[in-house]
C-alpha cells in the first residue's frame, strides 16, 4: 500500500561520484521531509555506491539497490518505481539539483489545485554548479496534444500522483523515455498537467551528455513516435516535422536568457 503523503524519488546512479553527494545534499535539506530517495546503481565503477551508502548510513530515508550489470537508464527508473512506497513519484538524475523548497511548494500546489500530474521551470547550471543564466519556464497548462507534439516537461522537475494514476513505468527506448513516461500521465489523468513557472531545479549540462547534441537526438525523437506511439514510417516523418517546428519556432518563446 502507498504510503500518504510520502514522496518516492526515484534516481538511476551510473558513475557519477563527482556530483551524487551534491544531488542527495540537495534533497535532505528539502523544507519537505516526508520523502524516500530510491537510487538504483546501474553498475557503476567509479566511487559512486560508495558515496550513496555512507550518506545512507545515517539517514535511513535514502534506499540503495545496486546492479551487477549495466542494465541502462529505463531500467533502473523502473526497477526504482517498482520498490516506491509513495503516493507521489518524483524524478531526480544522480547529477541534478533541487531548490530546497521544491517538494513543499510542489505538493502544496498539487493538493491545492487538485492536480496529479506537475512540473515545473527550472535552470540550466554546469559541472561545477555555476548559473548558465538559461531558464525553462513551464507552461501553466500542459495538454496532451502540446506534449505529443514536443516534450515540455523537465523530468527532474515532474511529479505524479501513483494513487490516482497508478505506477508508471519507461518504455524499452535508449532515449526519450521520459517524454514519453509524463505523456502517459498525461494521458492518464484526462486533463493537462499544472505548470508552476517559479525555478525549483538545477538541470546539469554536462559536455558528453547526449543531450546535449541535438542533431543526434533526431533519430531519437523519430524512434519515439514510430517505436513507443506505433506510427508508421511516414506518419512519424510527419510528426517529426512537427516537432522541430514546434522546438525552433514555438518552444524558444519558453527558454529565456538572464
Amino acid at each position: 500500500m502507498l504510503k500518504e503523503d510520502l514522496v518516492s524519488i526515484i534516481t538511476p546512479l551510473f558513475n557519477s561520484a563527482r556530483f551524487i553527494e551534491e544531488t542527495i545534499k540537495s534533497v535532505q535539506q528539502q523544507t519537505y521531509p516526508n520523502w524516500e530517495l530510491v537510487i538504483v546503481d546501474d553498475a557503476s565503477s567509479d566511487r559512486s555506491v560508495e558515496i550513496v551508502q555512507k550518506l545512507a548510513s545515517s539517514d535511513d530515508r535514502i534506499r540503495l539497490f545496486a546492479e551487477e550489470k549495466n542494465k541502462g537508464a529505463a531500467y533502473c527508473r523502473n526497477y526504482a518505481t517498482k520498490q516506491a512506497q509513495g503516493i507521489y513519484i518524483a524524478f531526480l538524475d544522480s547529477d541534478d539539483l533541487w531548490n530546497k523548497n521544491k517538494l513543499e511548494e510542489q505538493i502544496s500546489f498539487m493538493k491545492n489545485h487538485n492536480c496529479v500530474v506537475s512540473y515545473t521551470s527550472y535552470v540550466q547550471i554546469n559541472e561545477e554548479s555555476q548559473f548558465l543564466n538559461k531558464r525553462i519556464i513551464a507552461l501553466p497548462q500542459l495538454s496532451y496534444k502540446k506534449q505529443h507534439k514536443n516534450n515540455y516537461v523537465g523530468n527532474l522537475t515532474g511529479i505524479y500522483n501513483a494513487r490516482e494514476l497508478g505506477k508508471i513505468y519507461s518504455p524499452n527506448i535508449r532515449k526519450r523515455q521520459d517524454w514519453a513516461l509524463w505523456l502517459e500521465a498525461i494521458q492518464r489523468s484526462r486533463k493537462p498537467a499544472c505548470g508552476i513557472q517559479k525555478d525549483l531545479a538545477y538541470y546539469r549540462v554536462r559536455e558528453e551528455s547526449i543531450s546535449s547534441n541535438k542533431v543526434k537526438l533526431l533519430k531519437y525523437n523519430f524512434k519515439f513516435y514510430k517505436k513507443f506511439l506505433g506510427y508508421s514510417y511516414l506518419k512519424s516523418s510527419y510528426w517529426l516535422i512537427r516537432f522541430l517546428f514546434e522546438y525552433f519556432f514555438v518552444r524558444t518563446k519558453y527558454i529565456e536568457n538572464y
